[in-house]
């Protein structure tokens, strides 16, 4: 067979890459082409060795050539627990590169919240919410882009990334549809499990194309790799023979053919046997063994150097192993010529590093790692973790070390890794922060913290990993300790775990015994308002008798004098709502609840004390009792303060869906249906079955049906499990209300009766009668007007008198419309221009419109027909449009007319 060899000045590590070289010059033609270029993605997988490095050196070369901006970064393994580590490398360069004031004009908005994370700009105080700082590395990178386009982006190594960066690259990713820019991956088979694995697999799904899979060299290619370092008087047996023993590794080829260079072996079949014995010199145990033989001084160097495993340099190894300058250097050039560290590239890299070191290949970094004693090892690491505190870069950059040190029962230790914890909070790594506060455990801490670290470790997962919270504050709540507002703090906190573990009646008894233990005051107070919180939003059938009672005889005695007095008055002001009080007498009590007529200091949308469920509690009760204006300037205040703090999970999708709620009450449907539809693909990336997800789903199906798109409301439903079994927490408004109401409008009229029956039984044993946010009974009186008409009029009645009692325009002309649907006559007449009256009055624009062309189609009036159309454009209610247009006989519906002059109306 022919050998096909790449040019002389190519890199082994391309040798039978041609399809591969291909492909990558193919996607920077692509990119280069046009700003408007679509962004690909190319991800290489294999194992050690195969020359992932030198395509990736290879895409550098070919990229610069046309012009393009090329940033790299790599993983390391001993580097996997840096949270960012390996963005940084990435960004890190074309910002610091810009003056302080042109980095934050390129981030914009995302400079507080990407800035600490890239390591260009100084923490806030508090958490950061990891997916909002996904989120502004996204916009960074997109906004670099169009700065340096065309882009390369070159990640090596990816399986070590941190999982901070894989979090990013898995959001970036699938992204490029709509951004010019090129992203190169390599990556081993394996070595990765976990939410990083998960993270590579999405990253490889966005590529839309096979990942492409790197093989070994054919006997071929390794004949004709030998012949080209060798010489051409290398025999086959002795070709034959490399290939068999590297089993056409390319690293690992090249590596012995290094080693029979330098043992000035003739290549031929008589030294052939020797080949075996030299490649294991070249890895494992040959390479320690080699690493002895340069003397005891250069394997300190070679551990030390391990041990940092980047920003190597002499001055920092020679500290590291306690080496004079000029002994590190000498021993730094024995490395080098031992093939074991060796300068970096400049052409593969695009840094120039001329005081830096790094190893060969990660395989001799790995081994000389674990080469290590173990013992040693860890010293190395303390030694090190002092270094870089001594440095002033701070407790979190010293992490990664002080978590490999022996536990020795070190009151310093557990200070440093409990900094560096609250360092990596603030950056938005919660997983780093957990480490470090496990390790702190390890220890351990002393009794008289010991319980405080728990705390911290239970609030480091709390975003991530609510079951492990659980155990970890249960733990601390059951050490001395926690005293005072902080043990307070930890009850609430270890509550609201459990509410979104789904465990809310354990939450409701962990806030009631801990109360229970204290005197009358603001704590017993703030833990009292929790217990009547989570028993408010529970959904279950079960209540406890006398729980409204005693919230309103508790909220009486509120003045609004502090928070915990506010919050009580705000969660009573939403029972009266949700039980269908009456709506002037509720709106007494949450303006009570506002400090002149804002939200108090201390219970903002971003405060943690008492969560958002409160806030959004306050919000509901006013978008439900008419006083829109007041709920919409809530949810767009959360939406601004969630997007300000950059908090994109699961805050930033339950704000976008009340927003999409308000402009739902509000009649502006096309805006809603936007909203919930931002506030569902937040919630996706959260987690289906979740509560935040139903409320988006459930607003999102009662949106498209208001505008008459019935089959999109229903594969809206189907897509995303909008049925039985509910969650436990209520969602406004009622799912079961709603989906009866879909399956009336897809024509299972049986199905959504009992649907809407079970809504009934549901709402009577939670003693919610409000007949806005549980509408089932006017849906369920109109579906059996032919059936059993005596039932219908009774609900329709029940309807009216709930609604009087509540007394809102909104639920008394609701009311009347479904009065007027089951009479006929001059009363059905009547009744509709009285619907028409209240809700004229109303907020509730679509609920006008509609009010206005029934009263229309009964009194047969042309102009309420026409004004009726007009408010329906205006909503976006497409269908009630069409009806209208229909009832005019204009054929001005906006999906489709009907035949001039067939109209009811001349």
């Amino acid at each position: 067979m022919t050998e096909v060899r790449p040019p002389a000045a190519t890199s082994a590590g391309l040798w039978e890459r041609d399809e591969e070289v291909a492909a990558i010059t193919r996607a920077v033609d692509t990119l280069c082409a046009d700003r408007s270029s679509p962004g690909g993605l190319l991800v290489l997988r294999g194992e050690a060795g195969l020359g992932k490095t030198a395509l990736l050196a290879e895409t550098r070369r070919i990229a610069e050539r046309r012009g393009c901006t090329v940033w790299s970064a790599r993983g390391g393994e001993t580097l996997r627990t840096v949270p960012f580590n390996v963005v940084r490398q990435l960004l890190q360069p074309a910002l610091v590169s810009m003056l302080p004031e042109e980095a934050r004009e390129y981030l914009g908005d995302w400079y507080d919240i990407a800035g600490p994370a890239l390591g260009i700009a100084d923490p806030g105080e508090g958490h950061a919410d990891p997916q909002g700082v996904c989120e502004g590395l996204v916009a960074a990178v997109r906004r670099l882009a169009r700065r340096d386009w065309p882009l390369v982006l070159l990640i090596d190594d990816a399986h070590w990334a941190d999982q901070e960066t894989l979090r990013w690259l898995a959001a970036f990713a699938e992204r490029l549809a709509d951004l010019s820019v090129l992203v190169v991956v390599a990556r081993r088979s394996g070595e990765i499990s976990g939410a990083g694995a998960r993270y590579l697999d999405a990253v490889a799904d966005a590529a839309g194309h096979p990942v492409t899979t790197l093989s070994l060299l054919t006997p071929e290619a390794a004949a004709g790799l030998t012949r080209a370092t060798l010489g051409e008087n290398a025999d086959a047996a002795f070709c034959r023979e490399v290939w068999a023993v590297t089993g056409g590794n390319p690293y690992e080829t090249v590596e012995l053919l290094a080693k029979v260079r330098d043992n000035e072996l003739e290549p031929v079949e008589a030294h052939a046997g020797e080949l075996r014995e030299l490649n294991r010199s070249a890895r494992g145990g040959g390479l320690v063994a080699r690493l002895e033989e340069l003397g005891i001084d250069a394997t300190r160097f070679a551990w030390a150097a391990a041990i940092l495993g980047n920003d190597i340099t002499v001055d920092l190894v020679a500290r590291l192993a306690t080496l004079d300058v000029d002994d590190a250097a000498r021993c730094a050039e024995l490395l080098r010529s031992a093939r074991i560290l060796t300068a970096p590239d400049p052409s593969a890299t695009g840094r120039t590093a001329p005081a830096g070191l790094e190893f060969v290949h990660p395989l001799i970094a790995t081994a000389v790692y674990n080469s290590i004693p173990d013992a040693l090892r860890r010293a190395m690491h303390g030694i090190a973790a002092r270094i870089v505190t001594d440095s002033g870069r701070g407790a979190a950059a010293a992490a990664r070390h002080l978590l490999e040190v022996h536990p020795d029962d070190d009151a310093e230790l557990v200070w440093q890794l409990r900094e560096a914890a609250r360092e990596h909070l603030a950056v938005g790594a919660p997983d780093a922060a957990r480490r470090c506060l496990e390790r702190a455990l390890e220890e351990p801490p002393r009794p008289e913290i010991h319980a405080h670290v728990l705390y911290e470790l239970g609030c480091a997962t709390f975003l991530t990993a609510p079951a492990r919270t659980i155990g970890h504050l249960r733990a601390a709540l059951g050490m001395p300790g926690l005293d005072g507002d902080r043990r307070v703090d930890a009850v609430v906190r270890l509550s609201q775990a459990l509410l979104h573990n789904d465990q809310l009646e354990e939450a409701v008894r962990t806030v009631e015994a801990e109360a229970a233990r204290l005197e009358p005051g603001p704590a017993q107070l703030r833990l009292r308002t929790v217990q009547f919180m989570w028993e408010g939003i529970h959904a279950g059938e079960a209540v406890t008798p006398g729980r409204s009672e005693r919230l309103a005889e508790l909220a009486a005695t509120c003045t609004g004098r502090d928070n915990s007095e506010r919050a009580l008055l705000i969660v009573r002001g939403f029972d009266a709502m949700m039980r269908g009080e009456n709506a002037e007498e509720i709106v007494e009590i949450c303006d009570r609840a506002l400090v002149n007529g804002r939200l108090a200091p201390g219970l903002g949308w971003t405060d943690s004390e008492w969560g958002v469920e409160l806030l959004l509690m306050l919000a509901d009760a006013y978008a439900y009792t008419d006083r829109l204006d007041r709920a919409e300037s809530l949810y767009h205040e959360a939406l601004h303060a969630y997007d300000t703090a950059g908090w994109s999970g699961g805050h930033l999708a339950l704000a976008h869906a009340y927003v999409g709620l308000g402009h739902r009450r509000r009649g502006r449907l096309p805006e809603a249906e936007a909203s919930l539809r931002e506030s569902l693909r937040l919630a996706e990336h959260v987690g289906r079955g979740l509560p935040l997800y139903w409320t988006a789903t459930c607003n999102l199906v009662d949106t498209l049906l208001a505008r008459g798109h019935v089959d999109e409301a229903w594969a809206v439903a189907e897509q995303h499990d909008f049925a039985p079994p509910y969650p436990s927490t209520i969602v406004l408004p009622d799912p079961r209300s709603v989906r009866g109401r879909l399956l009336l409008a897809v024509g299972r009229v049986q199905e959504g009766v009992n649907e809407l029956e079970e809504a009934q039984k549901a709402a009577a044993a939670r003693g919610h009668h409000n007949p806005v946010h549980v509408f089932w009974a006017a849906d369920l009186a109109r579906a059996l007007a032919g059936e059993d008409p005596a039932r219908a009029a009774r609900l329709a009645l029940d309807v009216r008198r709930q609604a009087e009692r509540f007394g809102t325009d909104t639920a008394i002309g609701e009311a009347l419309r479904v009065a007027a649907a089951l009479e006929t006559g001059q009363r059905a007449v009547r009744l509709a221009a009285q619907a028409v009256t209240y809700l004229e009055s109303s907020p509730c624009q679509y609920e006008h419109a509609a009010a206005r062309v029934e009263y229309g189609i009964l009194a047969r009036s042309v102009p309420d027909l026409e004004r009726g159309l007009a408010l329906a454009r205006s909503c976006g209610a497409d269908g009630l449009a069409e009806r209208a247009a229909q009832e005019l006989g204009t054929g001005a519906g906006p999906r489709q007319g009907v035949p001039s002059g067939s109209g009811r109306l001349r």
